[in-house]
């Protein structure tokens, strides 16, 4: 990873699914040529059990992962911003990329809801990855 690696910062409400599957993926997609955050507006106390459970399923370990708190810093220092249902409690700055997924929330649902969510992600990060073209 260089200095020069474009920085995608992840974001949905408590930090605990949907933000923490698109870094988790992304990190091993990527295979270190970009630079992952992830955040949440209102991080909750742990992850989502079920979450971590359908990303150790595809051999990607999240489970030391803790919810963090969204910083005015992580957006002013991330090239892309990623939202995923946290509404307007990200900050804007101009000339930073911003998406908004509309992602189901995985809050409360069951593994089978769990792993399509996180399949849908998936779809959505490889995307990312071609847009941003991390080889060139």
């Amino acid at each position: 990873m260089t200095s020069t690696a474009p920085e995608v910062l992840f974001v949905c409400v408590h930090n605990a699914g949907r933000s923490q599957i698109a870094a988790g993926l992304l990190q091993r997609m990527a295979e270190g040529r970009l630079r992952v955050l992830s955040a949440g507006s209102e991080p909750a106390d742990e992850l989502n059990p079920a979450v971590v459970e359908a990303m150790d399923e595809i051999g990607i370990d999240i489970a030391a992962e803790r919810p963090k708190k969204l910083e005015n810093e992580m957006v002013r220092e991330s090239d892309v911003v990623v939202t995923m249902g946290c509404g307007d409690a990200c900050p804007i700055y101009p000339g930073k990329r911003y998406e908004d997924w509309e992602l189901e929330d995985p809050a409360g649902k069951d593994l089978e809801t769990v792993r399509r969510i996180r399949d849908e992600i998936r779809v959505r990060v490889e995307s990312l990855i071609a847009s941003l073209n991390p080889d060139g």
